[in-house]
């Protein structure tokens, strides 16, 4: 019923801005990627209450291949910092880990939505469809807040985990040495490059025609 979409979409819209906020001001380094999960799975919630249910499932499969590559490349990371879980004692981690650097860094670009990678095909579906709502500008300008958490707290980890000044932990170069740690991690990030054209036409065999203003079209993007 209406009535249950709209309680299921405010509790969705919530779930997403609190989680992200949350994740901003984290340091355990897999409880910002639990929270992130939290704040893709309030996205799948918000895209069901708007009754795109094929459009959450999709949105289900292209982010657990790049959700599972961001803990697999936590994993390494945290393995190879001394056991540490704090990214504070990380910094300049890019020098000792350059493959599982650039390998998070796709994942990230691709939790945020940066076109062509696969969480952008599912993601910006699910925006400008919800644009297409009459549901007011509460809602919309909501989502586009929880888009931009989103970006925040991805960039925050890349700097403070790689790009920032070294923490003080201690770091370990020959976990990338170890191909059962970075197998996976190489086979996933494949993967998070071409899933997202595929599963799009496996899902859906017809184009997907959106008309919008322009302003509502870079919306997304500009956020």
């Amino acid at each position: 019923s209406s009535t249950c979409s709209a309680l299921l979409l405010f509790i969705s819209i919530m779930t997403m801005f609190m989680s992200g906020v949350v994740a901003i001001f984290e340091y355990d380094l897999k409880k910002i990627i639990a929270l992130s999960t939290l704040s893709q799975l309030g996205m799948m919630m918000f895209s069901i209450s708007l009754g795109l249910y094929e459009l959450a499932f999709f949105h289900l499969l292209t982010h657990a291949l790049f959700k599972a590559l961001l803990f697999l490349c936590a994993g390494v990371l945290i393995h190879g910092a001394g056991n540490t879980q704090d990214i504070r004692s990380f910094g300049g981690l890019s020098l000792n880990f350059p493959l599982v650097t650039v390998c998070m860094n796709l994942a990230n670009l691709s939790l945020c939505g940066v076109p062509f990678l696969a969480g952008f095909y599912s993601k910006d579906l699910i925006v400008e469809l919800a644009c297409q709502y009459s549901w007011g500008i509460f809602i919309l300008l909501m989502m586009f807040i929880c888009l931009s958490l989103t970006v925040l707290y991805s960039v925050r980890l890349t700097y403070l985990s790689f790009v920032g000044p070294y923490g003080g932990g201690t770091s370990i170069s020959v976990c990338e040495s170890d191909y059962s740690l970075v197998g996976p991690v190489v086979i996933l990030s494949f993967t998070s490059l071409v899933s997202g054209p595929i599963l799009s036409w496996l899902n859906f065999p017809a184009p997907v025609l959106i008309f919008l203003p322009a302003f509502l079209k870079w919306g997304a993007l500009f956020f």
